[in-house]
């Protein structure tokens, strides 16, 4: 190769190659698709991928980047869909994340677990555990993959979220490199002697690193709070006949704090995780409703109650609610068991068996098979945080915006589906689901496992859908932006920056010329910070 040929991306190379370890660069070009897609759309290609095997590499490979101009994005289990670690331009660097997966320490005495930035959430349960421990929030749907540094840049929430909230809520402090390579730690391990514990002492330096969609630096190690296992743990689910009887049940039991777990699934949702004919004998099953009440009078006027009941769910579709409590003690976990189904039962509700919130607790780290469909369809999903009272108004505002594309919908097979949530008492959790038949990407092809892939076969490329699909996740987004809501996995899909008020805006991008002078790490996530 003359001296003329060498590009730039050749000329880092050979200086992360010579100046800190030539085994840390992929080489595999059968490698780079998975690289340049997410699960939702393929971006630009990035012109090196480096995969970190010392969180000490982590520095040097930012500064030698972006002082020769490259910009850095950062990608841990891969699970984004909006873009978070896609490139927006050819001279990126993608930093995998994956093989800073060592637990540095567990200490039980200060119930603080100190780990790097690319362990899962499935391996500080299975450390854990044997323990007798856990973190307060725990775990995503895909903590089989996910890990720790996407989940504190992108709001990583679920097991658990309903009593503890989220990723951010449970950790106490971060080390992150910002765009010069310096490395900025936050928390009580911040300061001289400090060690990982309590999280403000002074400013909260921690969240502001916290869902910045890596916007701000790149995480390397973080620390987390953590808390005895429960020793007991019950289960409850119930059936709606109407949408809106089964928000306000969610948020009214999502207020009470009377669970760890609080989700709700549309009847799109509930017919592909339940059994039609076993859902109808639950709901017509009165014999244990009569005997569970305290006289046979008032046992009689319940079981009426419910044979209405029963002809309205076995005549239409249902959405169906379901809880975990857990606690310190089997009384006072059946107490709570106890307010939660009163609140159902109240809003209308119908206990059904609980065997989908038992069998997610059972086994909470599944392998990634749902990121495809049972079918082999695509999936896309965007949520919204709203507080409570703005629940009905937000969920009626999103369907109205909906409405106008059924038509287009029907004609090239895109179909949705919802997730409700409760986060942390005071936070309701919205989650339209877009699902379409269409050609996959690299991720499709290479997560779920082989004896799953097998069973299905690929669809055709479906342009049409696809393009409506976007079409439609922009009006959403629209909705949620004129409400004022939150979202998790911010990535490069929501207007957050453009959405803030202009002094707010302010003092963000100021942070952000600050860590990141040259804009190189993850241009787009957030907004564009040069307009």
């Amino acid at each position: 190769m003359t001296q003329s040929q060498i590009t730039p991306t050749d000329l880092l190379r050979e200086r992360i190659q010579d100046d800190i370890d030539s085994s840390i660069v992929v080489t595999d070009a059968s490698e780079v698709p998975l690289y340049s897609s997410d699960v939702y759309a393929e971006g630009t290609p990035p012109a090196l991928v480096i995969k970190p095997a010392e969180v000490q590499q982590v520095p040097s490979i930012v500064k030698i980047a972006t002082s020769m101009g490259f910009a850095i994005t950062q990608r841990g289990g891969g699970m984004s869909y909006t873009g978070g670690y896609l490139p927006t331009q050819a001279n990126t660097v993608m930093l995998d994340l994956s093989a800073l997966n060592r637990i540095i320490s567990i200490n039980e005495d200060d119930l603080v677990i100190t780990v790097e930035a690319g362990v899962t959430w499935q391996q500080i349960w299975e450390a854990l555990t044997p323990r007798g421990l856990r973190l307060p929030f725990f775990g995503t749907f895909s903590g089989s993959r996910a890990t720790v540094g996407g989940g504190l840049s992108n709001g990583a929430l679920f097991m658990g979220t309903a009593r503890y909230g989220s990723a951010a809520d449970i950790v106490v402090g971060m080390e992150v490199i910002d765009g010069s390579g310096r490395r900025i730690r936050t928390g009580q391990a911040a300061f001289h002697n400090g060690r990982p514990g309590f999280r403000q002492y002074g400013p909260d330096l921690t969240g502001l690193f916290v869902h910045d969609a890596g916007a701000l630096g790149v995480k390397t190690v973080a620390s987390l709070r953590m808390m005895p296992l429960p020793e007991a743990a019950e289960y409850a689910s119930f059936a709606f006949a109407t949408q809106q009887e089964a928000i306000r049940a969610l948020s009214a039991i999502g207020r009470s704090g009377y669970c760890e777990e609080v989700y709700l699934f549309d009847p799109a949702t509930t017919q592909r995780s339940l059994d039609p004919a076993t859902l109808v004998k639950d709901i017509e099953r009165l014999g244990n409703v009569i005997r569970a009440q305290s006289s046979v009078l008032k046992g009689l006027r319940e079981g009426a109650k419910m044979a209405v009941a029963g002809r309205r769910f076995v005549e239409g579709s249902v959405y169906t609610l379901h809880c975990v409590c857990a606690g310190r003690s089997t009384a006072g976990v059946n107490d709570d068991r106890r307010g939660a189904v009163n609140l159902a039962l109240e809003y209308g509700g119908v206990e059904i068996s609980n065997t989908i919130p038992k069998a997610a607790r059972a086994n909470p780290f599944e392998p990634l098979n749902g990121i495809l469909g049972s079918q082999g369809e695509r999936w896309a999903a965007l949520n919204a945080k709203v507080p409570h009272s703005d629940a009905e108004r937000l969920i009626a505002a999103t369907e109205a915006a909906i409405d106008p594309y059924r038509d287009r919908m029907a004609a090239s097979g895109v179909t949705m589906s919802f997730l409700y949530i409760a986060i942390a008492q005071h936070i309701f959790s919205y989650e339209p689901v877009l699902r379409w038949f269409d050609e996959w990407l690299p991720v499709h092809r290479q997560i779920p496992e082989k004896a799953f892939l097998e069973g299905l076969t690929e669809p055709e490329a479906n342009l049409e859908g696809r393009a409506l699909v976007d079409e439609i996740r922009s009006a959403i987004v629209g909705v949620f932006a004129e409400f004022g809501a939150a979202s998790n996995q911010i990535g490069k899909t929501y207007p957050m920056l453009a959405s803030l008020n202009p002094e707010t805006r302010a003092v963000l991008s100021a942070l952000k010329a600050e860590l990141d002078p040259d804009e190189l790490v993850n241009p787009g996530a957030l907004g564009d910070f040069s307009t």
